[in-house]
């Protein structure tokens, strides 16, 4: 077929030129222009000359509006439901994103599987990557259902919304957006033109047909979706999948959610037979000692509306560098900078010709300021080689007067360190529970002095 007539428009001031350059003409940007289909632009001047000849919105008032609560539906994986807040919502459009290989499509078409068996409808399966042979494959590895899974190899836009539309289904999966092209552009597949284009479209036809819609986004070698940055602004749900290659964990994690809480955590293991949830995660992520070790410390931190025990390990180790290394993983390493200015500044103890390293147990990233505390402890404990009790978990953040400020659900975290056998809590104080918790010896501070005094 021919191919309609295109222009670029600007990401920047929204400008639309005849032909690509590499720089705006109307905001001097560089490398703003993306291909359009030329009728879109038309439409749009179009549709905005209309608005000012059309009757005006009606203004109303918020009290007035019956708010509908979001029926959800429940995938049979209790750990990906958590991640997005309870369930599938009917119309919703979540994106995950994750390195190659780490286990993005195998999850999704177990969610599937698990959607039919519980008579949740009809779900589809679209692939731009793999035959319908390969799937079929994976499916019968992974020992799933097959008799109501169905299956896609398409990535034509215009040829996927056809099938969907004949075929009527629930819940929709994308693999991946990435590969999906539209006829009214001439980019190829995966260019940001091609991939925001067909974003929305696929999003305006979730909306219309309140049909949920699984996107599956490739990430470059920085960790981010590729494509334009407009597609995580496009869709209701942002998930992550973070794992180690050398590990068999894997979190799933929400950083953008419409309807739930943002930075939610989801674990699964893989195994032979495909992802299998985690429901213990503090469990896999404490590494039990046979005796206690210096510069080791068990943190109890908070994903979305779940405490999680970690462990936090340090090493202080003399430098032959002029310049002493600072090493973090899974931590911000400026935040381990200022720490250590706070330890010298109040503490006394200085480190400026000491390396700094500090890891976060399991692959874990903790970007709360609750870790605070334990990671000076544990750069103590390493720093004078003095092993820290066992049954003893911590958290709190630290000001830069030496401070010892609260956190948030300071009580659920202490109850959850309780059912993982501690016995002792170096806390702040405004987050001790006030009648106490039994089995639980808590120990409150408030300047980061009298946690020296203690350890």
């Amino acid at each position: 077929m021919a191919k309609g007539k295109v222009q670029y428009q600007c990401n920047e001031c929204g400008a639309t030129v005849a032909k690509w350059g590499g720089q705006c003409p109307d905001c001097r940007a560089w490398n703003t222009l993306v291909e359009i289909p030329a009728e879109l632009v038309s439409a749009a001047k179009s549709a905005r000359f209309k608005s000012y000849q059309q009757q005006p919105s009606t203004v109303r008032s918020l009290d007035a509006i019956q708010a509908d609560v979001q029926a959800r539906i429940g995938t049979g994986m209790s750990e990906l439901d958590r991640v997005l807040g309870g369930g599938v919502v009917h119309g919703s459009v979540t994106l995950i994103g994750g390195d190659p290989g780490i286990g993005k499509s195998t999850l999704l078409i177990q969610a599937l599987a698990s959607l039919t068996e519980n008579g949740a409808g009809t779900t589809l399966y679209v692939s731009g990557e793999e035959s319908p042979e390969q799937i079929s494959q994976r499916a019968r590895r992974l020992d799933l259902n097959l008799k109501d899974l169905y299956v896609l190899a398409e990535n034509q836009l215009e040829r996927i919304i056809n099938a969907l539309a004949a075929q009527h289904p629930q819940v929709v999966v994308i693999d991946s957006i990435q590969t999906v092209f539209t006829e009214t552009l001439q980019s190829a597949p995966g260019a940001v033109g091609q991939v925001r284009e067909c974003a929305a479209q696929l999003v305006r036809y979730a909306k219309q047909t309140n049909t949920a819609v699984f996107l599956v986004g490739h990430v470059t070698k920085e960790g981010a979706i590729a494509g334009p940055r407009v597609l995580e602004h496009m869709v209701d749900t942002v998930l992550y999948f973070e794992g180690d290659s050398g590990s068999r964990y894997r979190v799933v994690r929400a950083v953008k959610n419409r309807y739930g809480a943002v930075n939610e955590l989801g674990v699964f293991a893989m195994t032979d037979k495909g992802l299998r949830e985690v429901n213990n995660p503090s469990a896999i992520f404490l590494s039990r000692h046979e005796q206690p070790v210096a510069g080791s410390v068990v943190l109890v931190t908070r994903e979305g509306t779940r405490p999680l025990l970690v462990e936090v390990q340090a090493l202080v180790d003399p430098t032959q560098l002029s310049n002493p290394r600072r090493v973090t993983v899974g931590l911000e390493q400026n935040r381990l900078a200022m720490l250590l200015a706070v330890l010298h500044r109040h503490g006394g103890v200085s480190s400026y010709d000491q390396d700094v390293f500090v890891n976060v147990v399991g692959g874990v990233r903790i970007s709360e300021t609750g870790a605070d505390l334990p990671v000076i402890m544990a750069i103590l404990s390493s720093l004078r080689n003095r092993p820290l009790p066992d049954k003893l978990v911590t958290f709190g953040e630290v000001g830069l007067s030496g401070e010892i400020r609260p956190v948030q659900n300071g009580p659920e975290r202490l109850h959850e360190a309780v059912k993982h056998g501690f016995t002792q809590a170096i806390v702040p104080k405004a987050n001790c529970p006030k009648s106490g918790i039994e089995g639980l010896d808590i120990i409150p501070v408030t300047q980061l002095g009298q946690v020296l005094d203690r350890i």
